[in-house]
């Protein structure tokens, strides 16, 4: 905590100083044609770089207007449908495959794909000392502040990390992707020890173990899990792997990268963005509202009171205030979102007869009526559709996963594609990126300090 012995009075003033001097007029945009959000008119992406690693599709511009497309979210030019059903579709795990993919431009042979993943769990085991010097003794009720922190920390375990040689840079990154499951896994267990005073758990690591096993293994007091509860986890590690250069955390990793500096403060800035509840903290974000739903609506069937109750939302007179159904629109997909739609197919699969199927069916209810009432409350032809974030939450609660770990397991997935982008810029961006920014303030004349 802050120290609380300061003047109360003064600092509300100072705080009203800086309201009164710190306001800028929505208009003002427009009449400079800043692109807000680095956002065009029409919605779409500024055009910031060049890419060979991903390509996200949601719509065609024809005649200078947007039309609608199904979803499309393709690795490397292979489509997520295609890696999903030829990996956990045929009953094998597909991370270690989808992350090698990412990084080295094409899909791995057998024996190239064994090497890469024995390399993986060599590297899994963090610096002895680690988890007690950097993760027990400094705790976070936040999981993704841990990891930040603790990723930043692992630049003092590093014999050079200032050389940005490709293969110290490759090195490195597998390091970190193979290290941030362990230390998502402490920092949850260490919070629930510290701050839920709840018993600690720390099970080693097993060799024989791939990435989304060895975290059921780690994570769960009895290390017991099914291997379709393996093979679920490993498809959402796939979907969340990747989405293109321009998603808030991959640009930050490469607007990090492009002032030269090293890779650990590069990623703990890409965890940071992807904490934000406007980026991947929004998965965090739907389960708190579907239990808001839950406690708020009556008969969870009866697409009446839902939609009543989303227009509420809408307006900001419930939920957190902000207007945002969390898990629905995006900025690219207009008509589907590919992750959201193979998400769903698993969940209805896996909820089906259990506890959990009625949450599934309420998530449906959101997902068909919010594009609906989003129209009528804000008289808007905005076409929406379900994102990846609205499924999510449910398939990890099924997993018996704590719903702290719902952003932080994105992570584990992302740093992935964040790797791949800061290699990529480090070998082609070649120059610090540094949008420019409008300044209004005119010139004044400074004044005596007895004269003020």
């Amino acid at each position: 905590m802050y120290n609380t012995d300061y003047d109360k009075s003064a600092f509300k003033s100072l705080c009203e100083e800086f309201e009164k001097n710190n306001k800028i007029a929505p208009e003002l945009y427009e009449k400079y044609h800043v692109k807000r959000g680095l956002r065009n008119s029409d919605g779409s992406g500024v055009v910031a770089g060049i890419t060979n690693i991903c390509n996200v599709h949601g719509y065609i511009v024809n005649e200078g207007e947007r039309e609608p497309v199904e979803g499309e979210l393709i690795y490397r030019g292979y489509s997520i449908n295609d890696i999903v059903a030829n990996t956990t579709g045929k009953g094998r795990f597909g991370f270690e495959e989808t992350v090698y993919l990412l990084l080295f431009g094409q899909l791995p042979t057998k024996k190239r794909l064994e090497a890469f993943s024995g390399i993986l769990t060599d590297l899994r085991e963090l610096p002895a000392g680690f988890s007690e010097d950097m993760i027990f003794k400094a705790p976070s009720r936040n999981i993704m502040n841990k990891m930040a922190r603790s990723v930043l920390a692992l630049y003092s375990y590093d014999d050079d990390p200032e050389d940005q040689s490709l293969a110290k840079e490759l090195l490195r990154a597998m390091s970190i992707i193979a290290r941030l499951p362990s230390v998502m896994v402490d920092a949850y267990q260490i919070k629930r020890r510290v701050y839920d005073h709840e018993s600690l758990y720390m099970h080693p690591l097993n060799p024989d173990e791939c990435t989304s096993q060895s975290i059921l293994s780690t994570l769960r007091p009895d290390r017991v899990y099914t291997m379709e509860e393996a093979r679920l986890l490993d498809l959402m590690l796939i979907l969340h792997a990747e989405h293109g250069g321009g998603n808030n955390s991959t640009f930050t990793c490469r607007t990090l990268t492009s002032s030269g500096t090293d890779s650990y403060s590069a990623y703990a800035g890409a965890i940071g963005s992807l904490k934000g509840h406007r980026h991947g903290g929004a998965n965090f974000k739907v389960m708190n509202q579907l239990d808001e739903f839950k406690k708020n609506i009556s008969d969870w069937k009866n697409d009446g009171q839902v939609a009543d109750y989303l227009a509420k939302v809408i307006k900001g007179e419930a939920g957190d205030g902000t207007g945002l159904i969390y898990g629905m629109g995006h900025a690219i997909y207009t008509l589907s979102d590919p992750r959201a739609v193979i998400l769903k197919e698993n969940a209805v699969r896996l909820a089906k007869g259990t506890e959990f199927e009625d949450e599934f069916k309420l998530l449906d209810a959101v997902e068909r009526l919010t594009p609906e009432v989003f129209a009528k409350v804000k008289g808007s032809s905005k076409v929406m559709c379900a994102n990846v974030d609205l499924y999510s939450g449910l398939v990890y609660r099924m997993l018996k996963i704590p719903i702290e770990l719902n952003t932080p397991l994105f992570a584990v997935s992302r740093i992935a594609g964040w790797s791949a982008h800061r290699i990529e810029e480090l070998l082609t961006g070649k120059r610090i990126i540094r949008p420019a920014y409008k300044a209004l303030a005119g010139k004044r004349q400074y004044s005596d300090l007895e004269e003020r």
